[in-house]
């Protein structure tokens, strides 16, 4: 390890080793044996955000259109609202496997952690597509994710990268410790989510997330159109990262290392609140 690598790794464990003084609980939060508290919470999040995302088209598709568009669109936004509010202190409520590798290229998040991660919001989706089968039955393709009528897949994927870049630079920027937001970062994600459902929805279906588009294609075995809604959701994460490092240095900083972790303070203090 060379120098520099030495003096980056030693401000980031002073900083951590500050952090915790500060906030006790985040020993608990780092110690390993709690990690199935905090990959359960990936999963039943992820759980929760898909079946709201995806249920809209199978409620619309049983009722005979029941469903309006705006209502289908605000839901996953508010879903993720609320699982911010009453999870996101346990594992970071990341739901989305691009946000977990946006922290991670942020240093927010330690990459030993992310395949578990991964794995949890993958099976969260299709688990919510399971059950949406087994309940109501392979009714509106199950909320799968496609190109709008008259749209090639590359159309879907910059439409997907573009949406993606702005929630991910959302979440980096409310999650940091400059912008001091608290629990409004929930309101903001969420926000995001259901203003991105009102314009892009007709286009790709407003995505913004691989284990979303994944989960009803894996139940449906179908992958037709499934790379855009891969490739393109990352593409706008990594460059969401290269803004935020453009807008506000490099990360690592104790918000976002707190937000991205799990990690959540009682009240605010001199260091700002910690939620994300």
């Amino acid at each position: 390890m060379n120098a520099r690598a030495e003096e980056v790794l030693l401000a980031r464990q002073r900083r951590r080793a500050l952090l915790a003084l500060e906030f006790p609980i985040l020993l608990e939060f780092d110690d390993p044996s709690r990690e199935w508290r905090r990959l359960f919470s990936e999963l039943f999040g992820t759980f929760l955000l898909v079946l709201a995302g995806a249920g809209g088209a199978v409620v619309g598709a049983l009722s005979h259109g029941g469903v309006s568009r705006a209502t289908a669109v605000a839901a996953p936004g508010l879903t993720v609202m609320a699982i911010i509010l009453f999870m996101g202190a346990v594992s970071g409520a990341h739901l989305n496997p691009v946000v977990t590798i946006a922290f991670g290229l942020r240093g927010d998040f330690p990459w030993r952690r992310a395949p578990g991660y991964l794995v949890m919001q993958f099976a969260g989706a299709a688990l919510a597509c399971l059950f949406l089968w087994g309940v109501y039955g392979k009714v509106g393709m199950l909320g799968a994710t496609e190109p709008g009528a008259g749209l090639a897949d590359w159309q879907v994927l910059l439409t997907e990268a573009v949406l993606t870049l702005g929630l991910v630079s959302t979440i980096l920027g409310t999650a940091s410790q400059a912008q001091n937001v608290g629990a409004l970062s929930a309101v903001a994600v969420g926000g995001y989510i259901v203003l991105a459902g009102f314009w892009a929805s007709p286009l790709s279906g407003a995505s913004m997330n691989p284990a979303r588009s994944l989960g009803p294609d894996l139940v449906l075995w179908r992958f037709a159109h499934l790379w855009p809604y891969l490739v393109g959701p990352l593409a706008g994460a990594v460059v969401a990262v290269g803004f935020a490092w453009v807008l506000r240095g490099p990360g690592g900083d104790p918000g976002g290392v707190a937000a991205a972790g799990g990690r959540l303070d009682d009240a605010p203090t001199s260091s700002g609140s910690l939620l994300r």
